[in-house]
Formats: C-alpha cells, sequence, structure tokens
C-alpha cells in the first residue's frame, strides 16, 4: 500500500478531503465501501449502473461526503462518534484501506 491519507466517519458519513479525493477518486461520482475483516475498503465505482454511494460535493473545496448511515450502522460505528481513520491506497485490491477500522467493533 501507498500514500497514508486519512478520512473522518461521523453523523452516518464518510468525509473525504479534496486532496484524497482528487488522489484516488478524481472524477468519480461513486464509491462502493466494503467490510472486509476488519478492515474497510472504499473502491471507485467506473460505471454508474454498477451502484455504490454518491461521492457528494460538501464545501467550494471540494471535499466530498459519502452519506452511508445504512452501512456504518450495520458495521456497528456509532452515529455520534466521529472518528479519523489512517487510509492507504492499494494498487493490488484498486482500493482505499482504513486497516482496522472495525477492530472495536
Amino acid at each position: 500500500m501507498s500514500a497514508v491519507s486519512s478520512v473522518t466517519v461521523a453523523r452516518g458519513a464518510l468525509y473525504l478531503s479534496h486532496e484524497a479525493y482528487d488522489r484516488y477518486f478524481a472524477g468519480l461520482e461513486a464509491v462502493i465501501l466494503l467490510r472486509r475483516a476488519d478492515d474497510l475498503w472504499i473502491m471507485p465505482v467506473r460505471h454508474a449502473a454498477a451502484g455504490g454511494y454518491l461521492l457528494k460535493v460538501r464545501n467550494s473545496r471540494g471535499d466530498r461526503v459519502v452519506h452511508a448511515p445504512d452501512f456504518l450502522r450495520e458495521q456497528g460505528i456509532d452515529e455520534s462518534v466521529a472518528s479519523q481513520l489512517s487510509v492507504a491506497w492499494s494498487q493490488e485490491c484498486g482500493a482505499l484501506i482504513a486497516a482496522a477500522a472495525f477492530s472495536a467493533n
């Protein structure tokens, strides 16, 4: 894995800075969220028909938000608690991975 960055999970959503969006998901409108063991995988959706969660523009800087309360709730993530997750891009998996994101759940 390479290029460590971070994302924030809070209020049933995943928040990405414009830098993280531009680096890993530039030009895309959706991502897929997966749980693999205790890891959170954030994978790009290349074709809109494939579904996924929308990457909505959050502010004029270009930060993005992914509203996924259903997914996060299913994983036992408390909506009232904000957490910062370290993430790194895995070329092998084609995903931005937050290792051990669910280790406490």
